[in-house]
């Protein structure tokens, strides 16, 4: 039987308790191991694992439970475990990006998943128009890292919102800003995703006045069913951020699923509790059938022959490829292998030869890459030559040239003036 490790620092927190009862229900051998604990050994041949001081026994899986003030070292312990092929639902890239607010949505924005209008700035100059970029006051403000809705807060007009960000960044916080969805206030939609399907999900409504659905903060939850957009959704959003277990959190809007966050670890107890379905035996058992195939870092893998390399390859509307088979391309003459294809919100594994190619299309493709340069699209035009710097490098300004005449020359004068002709803003000593 599997032999199964869950990462958790809380061993007696329900979502642990759960997954350990499943699997010792099901006869597989499980232990609960103190994330924070473990020691990565790099010293040997192979990569190993040492727990408590010593050498690691050998596991079938991980259920990693990585909590946000560990995210670091927690995710390098699972990219070891990765390291030493031990399956992992998710990975530890996955957690990471899911973890980061900012860059999961940076992610997900690229594949055509509905996200709530977002955006992020540094500037205090900057925060007006961004207010306005995503719909205007009220306006959500959240913390990059921030999890169970906290550091969440409704701006709910622009001077207050400017406020709330100016303390946030003055305690050297991140903030995004996102549109506020008037038609979804105080609720949301937590879908419970392992592998390629939604087990269970349920509807989460705020408490009163609250605007903050989480159950952590008092909002209660009942069972709901999905519909196949929502489903959809939830699964591609999981898919693309490399988690095979996640609760996916999503916005019922006017435009249709609007996906929040996607967490990596997701509590079990009110989706349990209000679905009354045995989630973390359904996690258990997706685990143990998936234990002979280990997430494997496919870039790192195929480009370690010399030469050869992954490439994403654009279909565009004027290629000579468009209306072609991928037989009748130069993909195969050239040893060129299509993994997928990627059209719309479609993915097609390891598509054959007689598939037609039509405009828009993108093909994850592995080969030679002297070979796929030429089939790429130019991006931008080949940098020039750098050329040495020219003497003197900089023209003294007028005011340099009195300065000089009067004074004896200040070192820092020229840089200080060269920054103010990059940015009019800044103050010149």
């Amino acid at each position: 039987m599997p032999k199964i490790a869950i990462l958790s620092r809380a061993p007696g927190s329900y979502s642990t308790k759960r997954l350990a009862a499943a699997a010792l229900d099901r006869g597989h051998k499980v232990r609960v191991l103190n994330t924070l604990r473990f020691a990565i050994d790099l010293s040997g041949n192979e990569p190993d694992l040492q727990f408590r001081g010593r050498r690691l026994s050998d596991y079938d899986a991980i259920i990693p439970r990585i909590g946000a003030s560990i995210t670091y070292f927690g995710t390098a312990v699972v990219r070891q475990f990765e390291q030493m092929d031990v399956y992992t639902p998710n990975t530890s890239n996955g957690i990471a990006n899911s973890r980061d607010k900012l860059r999961a949505l940076q992610i997900l924005s690229r594949h055509d998943i509905g996200i709530p209008e977002t955006t992020f700035v540094r500037d205090r100059a900057d925060v007006k128009s961004a207010i306005e970029r995503v719909g205007g006051a009220p306006v959500i403000i959240k913390l990059i890292e921030g999890t169970q809705g906290i550091g969440v807060i409704l701006g709910p007009d622009v001077k207050t919102a400017e406020a709330i960000i100016e303390t946030l960044q003055s305690t050297r916080q991140n903030v995004l800003l996102q549109r506020f969805v008037a038609e979804s206030r105080g609720t949301d939609v937590r879908a419970l995703v392992v592998g390629d399907r939604v087990i269970a999900a349920i509807r989460r409504t705020a408490s009163g006045d609250e605007f903050r659905s989480n159950v952590h903060r008092g909002g209660s939850a009942e069972q709901v069913e999905l519909d196949e957009t929502y489903s959809r959704t939830a699964v591609r959003a999981a898919q693309i951020m490399g988690l095979r277990v996640a609760g996916v959190d999503m916005l019922e809007s006017d435009q249709g699923p609007l996906v929040m966050e996607v967490n990596s670890s997701p509590g079990l107890q009110g989706i349990e509790t209000a679905t009354g379905l045995d989630v973390a035996g359904a996690i258990v058992d997706f685990i143990t059938s998936q234990v002979d195939f280990p997430d494997i870092d496919v870039r790192q893998r195929l480009t370690v022959s010399t030469g050869h390399g992954v490439a994403e390859l654009a279909v565009k509307e004027e290629s000579d490829l468009v209306g072609k088979t991928i037989g009748e391309s130069e993909l195969d003459e050239n040893k060129i292998r299509v993994l997928t294809l990627h059209r719309g919100v479609d993915v097609m594994p390891n598509p054959g030869t007689s598939q037609v190619l039509e405009s828009g299309d993108r093909l994850l493709c592995f080969g030679r890459l002297e070979s796929m340069r030429h089939l790429r699209a130019e991006r931008r035009p080949r940098r020039s030559r750098v050329r040495k710097l020219p003497d003197p490098p900089l023209e003294p300004t007028e005011q340099e040239r009195s300065a000089s005449a009067e004074s004896p020359p200040d070192g820092d004068f020229q840089a200080r003036e060269v920054r103010h002709a990059i940015d009019p803003d800044s103050e010149i000593d």
